[in-house]
């Protein structure tokens, strides 16, 4: 089977405020995005690197990964630089618009003196990555890996004048087409960002969206939102309970060479044993993340 990794909740963190980089790790999210781009302002970039960089030293639970500035700013390169020798989990990269420009981070990380393997994770936020989110999936490399995609809608919503509506009907074909892509190169895929906070039956709504269309999980902005959006991602009883049913019925002798069997008043074909299986093995990776403390990082432990 292949790794399973809870991505439910990514918490996007400025790496500027001393407080929140600090308490971060230990709120419960599964990722933490320490963010050195729009969060922080031109003058406290370097502040923003140096404090990032000390809350990297500290073991910590969730995944770690610091989203930089893209290398045709002012700060990009020293932000890249910075995020190589923190050694986070992954660095995600801002407004990708082409495999190429996954390409020309990675010559940069080669071009470092000591860089090491790491994972990069792609912002899709801009028109041309949505309409081709599959040529930045491809790009693929052993030491760099492309490992996820973030979605950026408000850059998306701002650059299209596309208004972001409850049901986000007018972005549901992105989304689905971004979604596809990171299927097909087996990448992780999070929506984003929900913006007001308040109101919280409306993340919810969007929370359900996102999980009906196959996304791993969200990035949210306020540390309210991430028991629900745990909560969004993560199987129900009842979705459990069922998934064992399956895996039950199927590892039956008299199943052994069935492809679908009537299971509880319907037919059950073999590819819905396989969802069960990946959704037993989700809740497990799921407990044992939530099990560990705050200064363990097996919860990133392939299953």
């Amino acid at each position: 089977m292949s790794s399973v990794v809870p991505r439910r909740t990514a918490l996007y963190v400025p790496g500027s405020h001393a407080r929140a980089v600090e308490k971060a790790p230990h709120l419960g999210a599964d990722v933490v995005i320490f963010d050195l781009e729009d969060a922080v302002a031109p003058d406290a970039k370097a502040e923003a690197r140096r404090r990032v960089a000390e809350a990297l030293a500290a073991p910590a639970g969730p995944e770690r990964v610091i989203r930089i500035n893209g290398l045709d700013t002012p700060w990009g390169a020293e932000d890249l630089a910075a995020a190589v020798a923190a050694r986070p989990d992954a660095i995600l990269i801002p407004k990708v618009s082409s495999g190429a420009e996954v390409e020309r981070v990675r010559a940069a990380i080669r071009a470092m003196d000591g860089a090491a393997a790491i994972s990069l994770w792609a912002m899709i936020e801009t028109p041309r990555a949505v309409l081709n989110p599959l040529d930045i999936a491809a790009s693929r490399d052993e030491m760099l890996p492309l490992a996820a995609f973030v979605l950026g809608l408000n850059d998306l919503s701002r650059e299209t004048g596309t208004r972001q509506v409850p049901g986000r009907a007018p972005m549901l074909p992105w989304m689905m087409n971004t979604l596809a892509a990171a299927r097909i190169a087996g990448l992780a895929v999070l929506d984003g960002v929900f913006n007001d906070i308040a109101d919280t039956a409306g993340f919810a709504a969007e929370c359900a969206v996102a999980r009906d269309c196959g996304f791993d999980g969200k990035t949210v902005i306020h540390p309210a939102q991430i028991a629900p959006c745990n909560a969004a991602f993560s199987p129900s009883g009842e979705e459990l309970a069922e998934a064992e049913r399956i895996v039950t019925a199927f590892a039956l002798p008299e199943n052994a060479g069935r492809g679908a069997i009537a299971l509880g008043g319907r037919m059950v074909e073999r590819l819905h044993a396989e969802i069960a299986a990946r959704r037993i093995a989700f809740a497990a990776a799921i407990a044992r993340r939530e099990a560990m403390p705050d200064d363990g990082a097996a919860g990133r432990e392939a299953v």
